[in-house]
């Protein structure tokens, strides 16, 4: 199903440690809005929809597991040389103590990743409704974590995520009129 090549989506480049703006990502690597709980969410609805879409939740969601791996890659830029009184004053000291600098799923306040982020309702029409919205949060989260940071080349791959979260909104709200348009449709059998 998939190939796998051995680089990011989008190059990421940091110009500086700086655990404060990691401690935020992390929201986009564990949180309820971020990439995981987005990717999970999509390929889990795939068995729900009805096949004139679901090709669309499998792109997005393999997507979405891309944008995982490019939000990881800046955490670990971030943070790979701070000391440990860096990321304790960045309020990651309880990341480190239990992790070191290992990845933990959870969100920027240090609670833990859940399978209750994973909206799903089974109806197709309110389930894409769901994905818009969780795109349109990830969307206004990049934006924010841009304007928390003067790092331009962090910026550059935070707008690339942040303009990837605008075109898979648009793509899933197509598919709401594909849905509607198919369920307005007389059927005879």
């Amino acid at each position: 199903m998939w190939i796998y090549e051995k680089k990011l989506q989008y190059p990421v480049r940091v110009s500086k440690c700086d655990p404060r703006i990691a401690r935020y990502l992390v929201e986009q690597y564990g949180g309820a809005d971020g990439e995981l709980s987005a990717a999970l969410r999509y390929m889990n609805q795939r068995y729900s929809i009805p096949d004139k879409v679901v090709g669309l939740l499998t792109d997005i969601g393999t997507e979405e597991f891309a944008h995982l791996e490019m939000i990881a890659t800046m955490i670990y830029k971030l943070t790979k040389d701070a000391t440990p009184k860096q990321l304790e004053d960045a309020g990651l000291g309880p990341n480190y103590v239990n992790h070191d600098n290992g990845m933990f799923y959870n969100n920027a306040s240090g609670v833990p990743w859940t399978a209750a982020y994973i909206a799903t309702k089974g109806d197709p029409i309110a389930d894409l409704y769901e994905d818009i919205a969780a795109e349109e949060k990830a969307r206004t989260t990049y934006q924010w974590i841009i304007d928390m940071t003067d790092d331009v080349d962090l910026q550059d791959g935070l707008k690339f995520l942040r303009e990837r979260e605008i075109v898979h909104a648009l793509r899933f709200k197509e598919a709401v009129e594909i849905l509607k348009a198919d369920r307005d449709t007389k059927k005879v059998y």
